[in-house]
């Protein structure tokens, strides 16, 4: 019996042993993962894998979330080599690695790479155990392909958000960061986009960081209209081959040729962003004061046609971006924020890709926005808050007149009866086959037979984006150098108008495939910092006490079933 046994057991041992021999090697040649989560946050998107198909040589990718930093960035860390691991066992070509940048051979000498780069340090507050404190870190990722390189930004800036709220948000943002960044390595450039001058628009200078972010993914070149008096025809067709035309703030009004040129582009097919305004600044030459007047840019009818109309006044909104203002002498100068009324934030809860999870934008001297009925899909994608005033022009603006109001409205509440326009459209897309301008009307020119171009009453299928302020492309410059296009070096703080228009351009462009990835929801929890320190001891003695008491328990009930089986 007992020599039985033995073989009994030799052979359950055998046969385990083999088991586990085939099972490796099947694992060898079959390979799957399984995502479990609700929100398929380790699922990669179409068109994240899509970016990244055809690569067949590394993609290198240096991420600088390591070292000793805040609980929560710990959890971006996380995300981010999870995310990354996607990436690469989908294709294996992807390579990463975490460094810390405080802990290489020269640290300084890597921050001053980050800062020419423009890669700055995140400033945090970490509260624990009911203590506050800050840290420094650099959410940031550098990936390299083929002599090419591209920084891709992993902390999302929020305003007013704990930080806690900025990692939620950053780790909804990881898979578009990545497949974009990835999406500019890759990819050869292919679009065109015009920028726009002649007709009094920013210089260069203000719009050089949204241009010099773009510059990586298309071709980026200024256009002008100026021959458009004397050689029509051959600037339509120099203007066609661009696939983008962005009209940033012009100042001076537009000739019928220049608006038929610009018509007749938008009927071949071509996109356009226009950031115009309803409104100029002026100075009273009585007393200096500035003084807000209507803006003729001759585009009413152009406008009117297509299904909107910017007009001309200017809104006031609670919900609005503070300016610095300096009191006292130069030497004992303080600067003081005020609320300012004429520089709405606009939030959206809208979905659409290229508003859906961005930062506020930040409008001055914004005008509002008519949608007219026809044929054209509109989609409103930025708006005033509820507590908005549509304030006539022209109007007087005097700080001192105007801060005292601005704060009388934030401390006591705002006038219901005043602030009583609702939300104001400021930022309108237009899709569909666009009507002609010119439609039964004198043509400025003729478009002659030798250049192949006739004139279209309807467009082909395209998209118009009307904005009703220059000022959202503009970005300030410090010793003449130009920042971050949505940074304001006053108040220290960013808003959301490159996000939005990095968005708008790819949508545009028919890049939309990237920017969906936003549409992915992802929820992260987060502790309760003021439970887990009230609880704290209480979970300590549940962690330390329950895995003893289940020990004891296998012990006791182990022994009782041995005495059992054994006992004569």
């Amino acid at each position: 019996m007992g020599r039985y046994n033995l073989k009994k057991n030799i052979l359950h041992i055998a046969t385990a042993l083999l088991l586990f021999v085939v099972v490796n090697v099947i694992s060898n040649y079959v390979y799957g993962r399984f995502d479990i989560t609700q929100d398929q946050r380790y699922t990669l998107s179409e068109a994240a894998k899509n970016t990244i198909a055809d690569v067949n040589s590394p993609i290198v990718v240096d991420v600088f979330l390591d070292g000793n930093f805040p609980p929560e960035f710990k959890r971006l860390k996380i995300e981010t080599a999870q995310l990354l691991e996607e990436f690469s066992n989908y294709n294996p070509n992807i390579k990463f690695e975490f460094i810390n940048p405080l802990e290489t051979d020269n640290p300084e000498a890597l921050q001053q790479q980050f800062a020419a780069q423009g890669m700055k340090g995140a400033q945090v507050e970490v509260r624990e155990n009911g203590k506050v404190s800050t840290e420094i870190v650099y959410p940031w990722a550098l990936a390299y392909y083929n002599e090419r390189s591209v920084k891709i930004p992993l902390l999302k800036n929020t305003l007013g958000a704990t930080s806690e709220e900025r990692v939620n948000n950053s780790i909804q943002n990881l898979e578009y960061a990545f497949a974009n960044g990835f999406h500019q390595l890759v990819n050869a450039k292919s679009k065109r986009i015009a920028v726009l001058k002649g007709n009094g628009e920013l210089d260069d200078r203000y719009v050089a960081d949204l241009f010099s972010t773009l510059r990586n993914t298309y071709y980026i070149a200024p256009f002008t209209l100026d021959s458009a008096a004397v050689a029509p025809v051959k600037t339509l067709e120099q203007l066609n081959s661009f696939d983008l035309v962005v009209v940033a703030q012009p100042t001076e009004a537009f000739s019928d040729s220049e608006k038929y040129i610009l018509d007749q582009f938008t009927m071949n097919g071509g996109a356009s962003i226009w950031l115009v305004e309803g409104t100029e600044a002026v100075q009273n030459p009585e007393n200096g004061a500035t003084v807000l007047i209507p803006k003729d840019l001759n585009l009413g009818d152009f406008f009117f046609k297509y299904g909107i109309r910017v007009n001309t006044n200017v809104l006031k909104d609670v919900y609005c971006a503070p300016i610095v203002l300096a009191s006292g002498e130069e030497r004992d100068a303080q600067y003081n924020r005020y609320p300012w009324l004429f520089h709405p934030l606009t939030a959206s809860n809208s979905t659409h890709p290229i508003v859906n999870n961005i930062e506020a934008v930040k409008f001055e001297y914004a005008s509002a926005i008519d949608t007219l009925p026809n044929a054209l899909q509109k989609t409103i994608l930025l708006s005033s808050s509820p507590l908005t005033k549509i304030q006539g022009v022209p109007v007087e603006v005097s700080i001192d007149e105007e801060i005292p109001k601005a704060l009388a409205v934030v401390n006591q509440g705002p006038n219901p009866a005043e602030f009583n326009a609702g939300e104001v459209p400021m930022a309108v897309l237009l899709e569909g086959e666009f009507p002609s301008a010119f439609t039964n009307r004198i043509k400025p020119f003729k478009l002659s037979a030798e250049s192949k171009l006739t004139d279209r009453t309807n467009s082909a299928p395209t998209k118009m984006l009307v904005v009703s302020d220059g000022d959202v492309i503009k970005n300030q410059l410090d010793n003449g150098r130009p920042l971050e296009l949505g940074f304001d070096k006053w108040t220290q703080t960013f808003y959301g108008n490159k996000e939005f228009l990095l968005n708008a351009v790819n949508f545009m462009l028919e890049d939309s495939g990237l920017i969906n990835i936003r549409n992915k929801k992802i929820a992260v929890p987060f502790l309760d910092p003021q439970k887990t320190v009230a609880e704290r001891n209480q979970w300590q003695l549940v962690n330390i006490l329950v895995p003893l008491a289940l020990l004891a328990l296998f012990g006791l009930l182990f022994r009782y079933i041995r005495k059992r089986k054994y006992a004569r």
